[in-house]
């Protein structure tokens, strides 16, 4: 059986008639066997589906005419289920959420830092390395050294800079999982007068990619969290060793679902004070429904599908 292919791709690009354009590509993706989420919004698109790579590649080249462009930043990778449960096209203010208003993202973000070269600059005794993933991320996996800013979004991000004090003339080096993050986040940072600033084209999958293609020693600690049904990835791109609390979306380990505070799809120890007793209800019901289906053997819109 063949795998299945995971294209993620984004591009920061001034839009208009965004409406047609999510319209248009819906009725697109509709005859295909495509999973995932694709962003639409004013400042660009930011996607990730899964499918046979033939029917992959047929959408990103329509995609790309819709939009009247050449080049999408595009990470390829693949999987023996399909990690999303259908295909979604939505309409967003931001197709990453910082919360700041318009600023042009491709004349303002900092130099793109290809990943031979990345360990190079993050050894730099001088440079501040800057992780813009959410904490519960840096927690699984990171480059050592680096500094967490300690949010919970991407939109607390402008704050968490301000309580970080970083002097403006220091030299930044900023990555997240695929490069969307760090380039809103680098060319916020050149908006408010920060100067030399770094990203990790491609993020921490790119990283990992290249890597592991050259078989040279990576930095990087851990595991990476990504935003699909495989929870997290290892340093060779292969699942890895956590699950998924479907009440918080956090990720979690074995050991977590042995404590009290853990229930399957309604809650974990993380969120077991933070979710609502409505909110717990209304998890149990899902989870029940997808249990039952499960013991009779019928689909259900979460099952794993291993097909093309």
């Amino acid at each position: 059986m063949n795998d299945l292919f995971i294209y993620s791709f984004y591009r920061f690009k001034g839009l208009k008639n965004i409406n047609q354009i999510k319209k248009t590509i819906d009725i697109f993706l509709k005859k295909k066997k495509i999973r995932g989420t694709i962003l639409v919004a004013k400042e660009g698109i930011n996607g990730s589906i899964s499918g046979s790579k033939n029917e992959l590649d047929n959408s990103l080249k329509f995609i790309k005419s819709v939009l009247n462009i050449r080049k999408l930043n595009m990470k390829v990778n693949y999987n023996k289920f399909h990690p999303f449960n259908r295909m979604k096209v939505r309409i967003k203010k931001e197709i990453v959420s910082l919360g700041k208003g318009n600023f042009n993202v491709n004349n303002l973000k900092g130099k793109s830092i290809n990943p031979e070269e990345w360990n190079n600059i993050i050894s730099e005794k001088n440079t501040k390395i800057i992780d813009v993933r959410n904490q519960f991320e840096i927690g699984i996996g990171r480059f050592s050294n680096s500094l967490n800013p300690k949010t919970n979004s991407f939109r607390d991000f402008p704050d968490a800079i301000k309580r970080m004090k970083i002097k403006k003339q220091d030299k930044i080096a900023m990555y997240c999982t695929g490069g969307i993050r760090c380039e809103k986040a680098s060319s916020y940072l050149r908006l408010i007068g920060y100067k030399n600033v770094y990203q990790l084209n491609g993020g921490i999958i790119n990283y990992l990619q290249y890597m592991k293609t050259k078989n040279k020693k990576t930095l990087w600690e851990g595991e990476c969290f990504v935003f699909d049904d495989r929870v997290t990835i290892d340093k060779n791109l292969s699942k890895g060793k956590y699950i998924q609390c479907y009440g918080c979306r956090r990720p979690i380990t074995m050991e977590d679902t042995k404590s009290n505070f853990y229930r399957k799809g309604v809650n974990c120890p993380y969120c077991y004070k933070e979710r609502s007793i409505e909110q717990k209800h209304n998890s149990l019901i899902r989870q029940t429904q997808i249990d039952d289906a499960e013991k009779l053997k019928l689909n259900h819109p979460f099952k794993k599908n291993y097909k093309l």
